[in-house]
């Protein structure tokens, strides 16, 4: 029997369906739950001799809650913990929608946490930020409010900023460095903060916020491109200076995590979890 056209698109139509909600299916019980462990050397510019080989985990948009179970975050901070970093990033949105109630719990579930130089965080978009703030840091989990902190590492001294998501103009991180003396490393929720860094010559920026797309079509990219952009030719894209990995601006080098969590559809695609291992290399 000869199929008309109409009986050919609706057939491709119903295929095209049931692979769609197969990969939802996959995205949702399997990938969102496959944490990764990303080590990378990132190379910096102006870095001092002493602080070649030095170790940086971090760890980004947790969006603890109803999607996000609390033995994934303490996988992940496992992970994170039994690489030995020495010094921990955390680089916001630990809750969603500013759920004050889920805060807690997301900070117990990182409290194991530890490394010589410390752990530090920022305040992403989704963050209740007072909350966070005062149990964070009754956590020994120091958040940083558009400041930074003097940390002397091998001898070497090393000023650590972070800046809240809201803080976006260049007079911001000059306020958050200012006398600074130091070797100056920025954490930053979002990796749009390359552009103010860059300017003041700030070398290393560490962010997260995009999760990396967290649904990338092969050829395609991100179906979100609008609000998480994938590759340079999809639509918004250069919202994003760099959506996942390394990226550079100048002599300033940055890092974006994908992040651990999910937003707005709890799935994952081509884009599992992650952990990030970094070690600091002159370049």
């Amino acid at each position: 029997m000869e199929l008309t056209r109409r009986q050919v698109l609706r057939a491709l139509g119903a295929s095209g369906l049931l692979a769609g909600a197969g990969l939802g299916s996959y995205g949702f019980a399997y990938e969102r739950h496959r944490i990764t462990l990303t080590r990378m050397v990132v190379p910096v510019s102006s870095l001092p001799p002493a602080l070649a080989g030095l170790r940086v985990g971090v760890l980004s948009d947790i969006h603890y809650g109803r999607f996000m179970p609390p033995e994934d975050v303490a996988a992940a901070a496992a992970l994170l913990r039994a690489e030995g970093p020495d010094l921990i990033l955390l680089a916001g949105d630990f809750v969603t929608w500013s759920d004050r109630a889920s805060v807690g719990p997301c900070a117990a579930a990182l409290s194991p946490l530890a490394a010589p130089s410390g752990v530090f965080a920022v305040a992403g978009n989704h963050d209740p930020e007072p909350t966070l703030n005062a149990v964070f840091e009754s956590r020994g989990i120091q958040v940083l409010r558009d400041e930074h902190v003097r940390l002397t590492i091998r001898g070497e001294r090393v000023d650590l900023g972070g800046v809240r998501y809201w803080s976006t103009r260049t007079a911001d991180l000059q306020r958050t460095f200012l006398r600074s003396d130091g070797f100056p490393i920025l954490l930053a929720h979002d990796p749009r903060r390359l552009t103010q860094a860059s300017e003041l010559g700030i070398p290393l920026v560490l962010s997260g916020h995009t999760h990396g797309g967290q649904v990338v079509l092969p050829g395609i990219g991100a179906p979100a491109a609008a609000r998480f952009p994938v590759v340079a030719g999809a639509p918004a894209a250069a919202r994003f200076p760099v959506v996942a990995g390394l990226g550079r601006r100048r002599r300033t080098t940055v890092f974006v995590s994908r992040g651990l969590g999910t937003v707005v559809l709890p799935v994952r695609l081509n884009c599992p979890p992650e952990v990030a291992l970094l070690r600091l290399e002159r370049g």
